[in-house]
């Protein structure tokens, strides 16, 4: 989770209702038909073989065609941790979403492409340096049949382009930064980029439906950037990137120079979100009201 930013069934829905959930069945995964649209939006063919070659193609193709975004908790959306659900709003619907969904879609495509992923859960460095809440942000843990364990993480805004040696304490450069995977207390690790600390990864394997609580506490929270903002976020070819927050649209270069500009009207808007995100939308996004619950 990029907001510069207690156990779950994992097929739990992060809609606030108590039984919002449903059972294991035989069609939680998704099928071959799935994956081979899920590898055709991303523009490659199927690996023959899951290396950290083919992880590294992976990582960045996701990056620079599915978005980051959290249009779903704007509009209204149900947000659904189930890992069919996730592929398919990322195949069918044209969509993205913000970490858990993104990370979550990737590491199910991963998986039925043969490399051994575990969900990893983090927490956001926030200012001064204070730490977000328990499963505030998702990565993942991958293994290659060639090449050790790998720190892959499609869903945290402006990050790393490629995944990262998770045993490497050294300088590791990116197009998206210099990049220091560093020990912390408790056998955690802090990931740092150009210096500056972005979150604390714990070490334990999770299950995709911990994450439930911290989906559901940043779709609904008013202390939450995801109930405050808008975005719509990806990688561009050169490296560089576009965003569209709420109306504020902006293209920033491979170097870093930047150039903003403000949509006026509604067709602008929605003809960015289709043009450059491949999003079709019926009505803008807006920020909605969201109150604040009581205080104890």
């Amino acid at each position: 989770m990029d907001p510069t930013h207690q156990d779950a069934h994992p097929d739990a829905r992060v809609d606030g209702s108590p039984d919002a959930r449903v059972e294991d069945g035989p069609d939680d995964r998704p099928d071959d038909r799935l994956v081979d649209a899920y590898l055709r939006r991303l523009g490659v063919v199927r690996p023959p073989r899951p290396t950290a070659a083919a992880l590294s193609e992976l990582h960045l193709r996701h990056l620079l065609t599915v978005p980051f975004e959290n249009l779903s908790v704007q509009l209204g959306e149900r947000i659904v941790l189930e890992e069919r659900r996730l592929v398919e709003k990322i195949v069918e619907e044209r969509r993205g979403g913000f970490c858990y969904e993104l990370n979550g879609a990737f590491g199910t495509l991963l998986t039925a492409l043969g490399f051994e992923v575990t969900f990893l859960a983090a927490r956001v460095f926030g200012e001064p340096g204070r730490l977000g809440i328990p499963y505030d942000h998702m990565a993942l843990g991958v293994r290659t049949v060639d090449d050790g364990a790998w720190l892959a993480d499609v869903g945290f805004g402006a990050h790393s382009h490629h995944p990262l040696r998770r045993a490497d304490r050294g300088e590791q450069k990116d197009p998206g930064g210099v990049f220091r995977i560093v020990e912390a207390e408790a056998g955690d690790l802090d990931v740092v980029r150009d210096g500056s600390p972005q979150y604390r990864l714990e070490a334990r394997p999770r299950a995709l439906g911990d994450f439930v609580a911290g989906a559901w506490w940043h779709s609904t929270s008013p202390a939450s950037h995801f109930t405050r903002s808008l975005v719509c976020s990806r990688v561009t070819e050169d490296g560089g990137r576009i965003t569209l927050s709420g109306r504020r649209w902006k293209v920033t270069g491979p170097e870093g120079e930047s150039e903003e500009t403000e949509l006026v009207t509604d067709e602008e808007v929605l003809g960015v979100y289709r043009e450059r995100f491949g999003i079709v939308l019926e009505r803008v996004p807006e920020v909605r009201a969201v109150e604040a619950g009581p205080r104890g």
